[in-house]
Order: structure tokens, then sequence, then C-alpha cells
């Protein structure tokens, strides 16, 4: 009898946390979310882009750069059928206020070829590449994608997606 008020107690404590954390990363966003409408691309663009001649898109994000809005986009350039260790985990990068010609970095340390690595596997897993993912979302949401990541959540490969419209953020996760 005391353990249902203890846990809609709880159940509100954790349901106000949530808010207010999700409330606290949405300002910390509002420089980039602000900055979005000067990009000459959207996120999708981006990605087919470098898909043509990068290989697999294996997440991809804006974000500021010494208070620019720039476009990352994360490759494996033989594909998703090749292990990260025969692969190339490639970011490209660069200001998409112009045309979007981005430098590429081949990763070579342990954070970014793990990262990578365990990207790779998860749209690997998937049964829809990033590309179609983000059609769809941006469809469906409206707004702007802004950001992909790929994760694990109840052991299934999923995407996390970040998707602006009027000045809020709205996170969504997708199967993959």
């Amino acid at each position: 009898m005391y353990f249902k008020p203890i846990r809609y107690a709880v159940m509100l404590a954790t349901f106000i946390a949530f808010t207010c954390a999700q409330a606290e990363d949405t300002r910390d966003m509002k420089p980039l979310v602000d900055a979005l409408s000067k990009s000459k691309l959207t996120l999708l663009e981006g990605f087919r882009q470098a898909e043509k001649r990068h290989g697999a898109v294996i997440s991809g994000k804006f974000e500021m750069e010494d208070g620019k809005l720039s476009l990352s986009v994360y490759t494996a350039e033989k594909g998703l059928n090749v292990p990260a260790e025969q692969n190339v985990l490639e970011e490209l990068s660069g200001s998409p206020e112009d045309k979007w010609e981005p430098k590429v970095e081949v990763f070579k340390d342990v954070e970014h070829i793990s990262r990578s690595a365990e990207q790779l596997a998860l749209v690997a897993l998937g049964r829809t590449s990033l590309v179609d993912l983000v059609a769809r979302v941006q469809k469906a949401q409206g707004g702007t994608v802004f950001s992909v990541k790929p994760m694990i959540k109840n052991h299934k490969p999923v995407a996390e997606v970040l998707v602006a419209n009027k000045g809020k953020v709205t996170k969504l996760v997708r199967p993959l």
C-alpha cells in the first residue's frame, strides 16, 4: 500500500530530472540550432555527397567549430561489409555555408578508430542506410535533421537523430 505513492514519486522525480536534462542540453545547442539556417545543404545532401566518393556513411552531424558552423560526415571507405581493421575510417568536415568541400581525415588514433568501428558495426547490422533513415525522418518530422549517431538500445542497433524545428530540438531514436 505504501509502495504505490513511493513508486509514483520516484517516477515523477525521474521524469522531472530527465526533462531538465533535455532542456539544459537544448540551451547548450542554441548557437548551433541558430546557425543551421546558414547551411547551403542538408545533412541528407552531405551524406549523399560523401557516399559518392568516400563509401558508406556511418554517422554525421552539424557542429560549431571555432565559433563557425561545420558539417562532419563519418564514412567507411570500403563499405559496410569490410571489417573495421581492413577498412578506411574517415571524417569529412568543412563549412557548409558555401559549397561543401570537406577536408578528409583518415583516423589513426584509438579513440576515433574505436568509435568509428562501433558505428560501422551498428550500421552494418541495421536494415537501412543512414541516408534512407534521414530521408524518412526529414519527411515525417519536418524541421532540420542535424545529427545522426548509431548506438545500441535494448540490444539492438538504433540511431539517435536530432531534429531542430522552430528553435526547439527533438531527440528521436529510430531502429536501423
